[in-house]
């Protein structure tokens, strides 16, 4: 039985300082032949979204209030060690194909590149979502460090709708990055814009039309009810259908045949037909892909949630600190997607929201 790292609840300073990581134990005994993790719906579970930190340098307003937000307690963070022992055991037990760092906003939390490079020796598809401003000065070191590609958020490229949205006044700082992405390798990099009615959906032609200038993928989504101020409505949302209708009425769209890669892509994908590029739609709302759903999600502290919206979590980190083995860990990983429900109720009446905000689930 192999174990994963040990290191006490003040593992975070210890295991991130200079030659602090340590590796060994967290790659011994992969096993070559893994069983697909399926739920109670036959839909095998691949995809690992890992938060890193509850905290970010922006205070959007689909995601956190302006002020007020408690932060998580250092030592209650898992270690980039104790994160890494949880991908390992998806990856080599369950087969699980893609990770992806979140936040929060992942590039506040320091030596982010030392995940990265602990993650790319599992060999996956390893991502990043983040806001982009602190790109200009990591993207190249997150790139030597093994990630593969980045999804950068920008809601708007009009300097004061972006500053209401971010709160922050940054909008050069994220189109900085975007390119500094580009100019390390990243590859695909892609923009994510959350559309809200009456406050950026009058831009969805144009952030296309940057995505077709700067040669990345844009992927507009619906406004999901996860903000901390819990001001979203029905009538804020701006349907998938109707921002791609705004789009093709300017650069005609047409279909793209279904990717080979084994994975699910949330979003619904067309290309121009000018062959400049693709634009992605994530209907999360009015054409939820739960039927399909591959991905599973751990919180910055720990917490095991089968669904964005999930109402149950399982503590992973008691495992991880408790003198737990890769088979308790497994075994509470598979109590966990064990739960996993058919999808969320978004727009009925029996909709209940979960009590974290976005930015302290992981994007």
């Amino acid at each position: 039985m192999v174990r994963g790292p040990t290191h006490g609840p003040t593992g975070p300073d210890r295991a991130e300082g200079p030659g602090g990581v340590r590796r060994g134990p967290a790659y011994a005994g992969l096993v070559s032949a893994a069983v697909p993790l399926v739920d109670p719906f036959r839909r095998r579970v691949q995809d690992l979204r890992i938060s890193v930190t509850d905290r970010c340098n922006f205070r959007c307003t689909y995601c956190m209030p302006e002020e007020g937000m408690r932060w998580l307690p250092r030592d209650e963070l898992l270690t980039y060690e104790e994160l890494t022992w949880i991908a390992r055991v998806c990856v080599e037990r369950y087969g699980f194909a893609a990770i992806r760092i979140t936040g929060g906003e992942p590039t506040v939390r320091t030596h982010l590149h030392r995940l990265v490079e602990l993650l790319s020796q599992l060999d996956v598809d390893l991502a990043l979502t983040t806001n982009g401003v602190k790109l200009p000065e990591l993207a190249h070191d997150l790139r030597a460090a093994g990630l593969q590609r980045v999804n950068v958020s920008l809601d708007s490229l009009r300097p004061h709708p972006f500053e209401q949205l971010t709160r922050r006044d940054d909008l050069h700082r994220v189109i900085a990055g975007i390119d500094a992405a580009i100019d390390a390798g990243l590859d695909p990099v892609k923009v994510n814009c959350v559309v809200m009615r009456g406050v950026n959906d009058d831009e969805v032609v144009d952030l296309a039309a940057f995505g077709r200038e700067r040669g990345v993928g844009v992927r507009f989504i619906e406004y999901m009810p996860l903000d901390a101020d819990e001001e979203w409505s029905m009538d804020r949302v701006v349907p998938a259908r109707e921002i791609l209708d705004r789009i093709d009425a300017v650069f005609p769209l047409e279909a793209v045949g279904a990717e080979r890669s084994g994975q699910v892509e949330p979003a619904e994908r067309l290309r121009y037909r000018d062959g400049r590029g693709d634009v992605g739609v994530i209907a999360s709302v009015t054409e939820p892909f739960c039927g399909s759903c591959d991905r599973v999600r751990v919180t910055a502290e720990g917490k095991f949630r089968t669904c964005l919206f999930a109402l149950e979590e399982f503590d992973l980190r008691a495992v991880l600190r408790g003198g737990g083995t890769d088979d308790d860990l497994a075994a509470e990983i598979e109590r966990a997607v064990g739960t996993k429900w058919a999808g969320h109720h978004i727009g009925r009446v029996d909709f209940v929201r979960p009590p974290r905000s976005m930015s302290q689930i992981g994007g």
